[in-house]
Formats: C-alpha cells, sequence, structure tokens
C-alpha cells in the first residue's frame, strides 16, 4: 500500500516580493541630466562670443588700433581658426579648469570669479535661508489661523501684501530701501562690504520676493492638509499645538512646497546680480554687467558658466532633500529621467 505524501504548492502570488530602492534609477537620471545641462551650457557659453554683434580682436586692440594690430591678436586669440576648432580648444581648457583671460584687466576669469563668488555666495545663501525660515512658519501661522473661513480679514490682508510686495522688481526694491533706509533713516550703509551691516539691506532685497511667493504657497497647502481626514483625528486626540502641526502637517506640504521653492530659489540667482550692481556689492553682478559694457567675452562667458552650474545644483539638491522627506517622489522623478 502506497504512502502519498502531499507536497506543499507553493504560492507564487504570496512571495514576497522584492522592492528595490528608487534611490539608483533617480540618482542616474539626475546624473544625466546633469550632463545635459553642463553640455548645454558649455555650448551656449561658447556661442556668446560667436552671437554678441562686434570683432572680438577689434574690442582687444581697441578702437585705435591699425588693422594689422587686429590681425595679430586674432591669430593670438585663435579667432582666425574653424569654429569646431575653436569648441574644442575652448572644451579642452575649460577641463583644465581654464576660463580664459580677461580683455580688460588681463586676469585669469578663475581669478576673477574666485574674487567675486564668495560675496556672491554671501547674500545668496543668507537669502535663501532667510525665506525659507520666514515664508514657512508664516504661511502655516496664516492658514491656521484662518481656517474654517475665520479671520478673512487676515486671509485677505495676507494676500494682497504678499502679492504686491512680491511683484516689486528686485532692483525697484533695492533702490526704495536704500533710499528709506539708508538715506533717510541712515541705517544701513547704501553701498560696498565694509561692515557686516552693509550685507542687510542686499538680503532683504533679494529675499523678500521670493518670502512672499513662498509663504503664499504654504498658506494654500498648509489649508489643503488641515482638511484631511487625518489631521482631524490627529486634532481630536488634543495633540499639543507643535506636535500637531510640525509633525503631522509640516512633512506632508513640504513637497509641494520645496518643488516650486526650487524654481524661485534658483531665480534669487539671476536677481542677486541687479541687486548686487544697485548696492555696489562686489560680486558677480557688478562684474558681468562690467565686463558687458567693456565686450570681455570670457569674463561674461565664465560667469555665465558658473551662475549656471550653481542653479543646477541647487536644483538637484531641492530634489535630493524632497527624496529624502517623501521616498515616493523619487518613483516619479526617476521615470521621467
Amino acid at each position: 500500500m502506497e504512502t502519498l505524501i502531499a507536497t506543499p504548492k507553493t504560492d507564487k502570488a504570496a512571495a514576497p516580493k522584492t522592492v528595490r530602492s528608487p534611490w539608483p534609477r533617480f540618482l542616474l537620471g539626475r546624473l544625466v541630466g546633469l550632463v545635459a545641462v553642463l553640455v548645454m551650457l558649455i555650448v551656449g557659453t561658447f556661442l556668446i562670443v560667436q552671437l554678441i554683434p562686434g570683432d572680438p580682436a577689434q574690442v582687444i586692440a581697441g578702437p585705435d588700433a591699425s588693422q594689422a594690430q587686429v590681425e595679430q591678436i586674432r591669430q593670438e586669440q585663435g579667432l582666425d581658426q574653424p569654429l569646431f576648432t575653436q569648441f574644442t580648444q575652448y572644451v579642452g581648457g575649460l577641463l583644465q579648469g581654464d576660463l580664459g583671460t580677461s580683455f580688460s584687466s588681463d586676469l585669469p576669469v578663475s581669478q576673477v570669479i574666485s574674487d567675486r563668488l564668495p560675496f556672491t555666495a554671501q547674500i545668496a545663501l543668507l537669502a535663501v535661508v532667510i525665506a525659507l525660515v520666514v515664508s514657512v512658519p508664516l504661511g502655516m501661522a496664516v492658514a491656521v489661523a484662518c481656517r474654517g473661513n475665520r479671520r478673512k480679514w487676515l486671509d485677505t490682508a495676507f494676500t494682497s501684501v504678499t502679492a504686491i510686495l512680491g511683484s516689486i522688481p528686485e532692483f525697484v526694491l533695492a533702490t526704495l530701501l536704500i533710499m528709506f533706509f539708508a538715506i533717510k533713516l541712515k541705517m544701513f550703509p547704501p553701498s560696498g562690504a565694509a561692515t557686516l551691516d552693509s550685507m542687510i539691506l542686499p538680503i532683504l532685497a533679494l529675499s523678500l520676493a521670493p518670502i512672499c511667493t513662498l509663504a503664499r504657497v504654504v498658506r494654500r497647502e498648509t489649508a489643503s492638509v488641515l482638511a484631511m481626514d487625518y489631521m482631524r483625528t490627529a486634532k481630536g486626540r488634543r495633540l499639543k499645538a507643535v506636535r500637531l502641526y510640525a509633525r503631522h502637517a509640516l512633512p506632508n506640504l513640504m513637497t509641494s512646497t520645496l518643488t516650486l521653492g526650487g524654481l524661485v530659489l534658483t531665480g534669487l540667482l539671476g536677481g542677486a546680480v541687479i541687486v548686487e550692481y544697485v548696492f555696489q556689492w562686489p560680486g558677480l553682478g557688478p562684474g558681468i554687467l562690467d565686463a558687458l559694457m567693456k565686450r570681455d567675452y570670457p569674463v561674461i562667458q565664465g560667469v555665465v558658466l558658473v551662475l549656471g552650474i550653481l542653479a543646477t545644483l541647487l536644483n538637484l539638491l531641492v530634489d535630493v532633500v524632497l527624496g529624502l522627506l517623501d521616498p515616493r517622489s523619487l518613483r516619479g522623478k526617476a521615470g521621467d529621467a
């Protein structure tokens, strides 16, 4: 008599699925995007010399130079060579850290940028930090105070004031700040970087518009989060206000806030160029505007390239922070790459 031994059937559907981390695919996609942006920046900055009207050799030689002197400079700078040869030489110089030589000061462009970049980094980074530190609590506070259609006057005043202040161009705001705080009240110096208090007005001019824009986004997102069922449940448990809003509301509104915030804060770099020029802050702003007036093409190329790289890295940093706060966003971003 044979004994039948039943072998257990393996249920493939019940087998645990291996969940792969989305980080490798996300980082690979971002690396490919970073390389593509760098290629476009290099091609764009190279074409600056080709697209700007005027003869670069004539600019270097000066208006009183003879044709022979212009031709000699053209040969020395390689401007008489084919376009592709000029491009390969330009890329080769970049790979070696050589951004060229300034026409006006005869200094290496890398030195010109390294002397000015720390001043731009000071006010830009502080403006970014202040914009985030002020806008997030401000937007959340207004949303909490106005939840359930309460205090409509506060909501209307907040929306109107932030819309007006956020629409003022940086150079207009910088001029108004100088007139009021520097000339009339004499509280801060109108220009220069001799003292620490000379940073206050440039940082305020840079951060005010991002504060208004981000605060409105945070206010809208907070209002949406407060209407969720889990927030009603958490509130019904009579949690303390700090724990309720900081632990349950803040993480869920930061995704969309940082997504838009990355664009706003990237635009802050462009505004820094104008603000620095108004306050005569010794950063990249006066440097590139002075180079434009003198047609100093290597300096223009170098500054545009550096600002483009900084903006790209800032967007990458925002994406990484979003991934740390909400890993679900990595799958969508990795799929888009």
